[in-house]
């Protein structure tokens, strides 16, 4: 391979390298979503009652030029308590004692691996 081949193979994966990672951040936050979900679906996560709770997680992609970023979260009031536990006394003068049932914790390995394996993959699908 010649340097100037070489640089036209190099300068092609770095047009495709956005999109293929944006592709593979996309995955690993559905992964992660699944798993925070399923945690969220009894002991030792918390227990489920009407499934808004676990229902109210959401992705937020966002496509970089070289990549994505993603958060994945829930705007609903229990979700810090459930996670970490609450002792003390809340806004309205109520005394709680509630332990902590992790849920997004637990998954973190999993979205971790996925998310590694996805940038390996795309790098590897761009330099084909």
């Amino acid at each position: 391979m010649t340097p100037d081949q070489l640089a036209n193979r190099l300068e092609a994966a770095a047009h495709r390298i956005g999109p293929a990672i944006a592709h593979s951040v996309e995955h690993a936050a559905e992964l992660g979503r699944a798993q925070i979900k399923g945690h969220a679906s009894g002991r030792p996560g918390p227990n489920v009652i009407t499934g808004a709770y676990r229902n109210s997680w959401q992705i937020e992609t966002r496509r970089l030029p070289y990549g994505a970023q993603c958060t994945i979260g829930t705007e609903a009031p229990q979700g810090r308590r459930l996670e970490f536990g609450f002792v003390g006394a809340d806004s309205l003068g109520r005394i709680y004692n509630q332990p902590p049932f992790p849920h997004v914790q637990p998954s973190l390995p999993a979205m971790t691996a996925a998310l590694r394996f996805g940038m390996l993959s795309a790098v590897e699908e761009v330099l084909r």
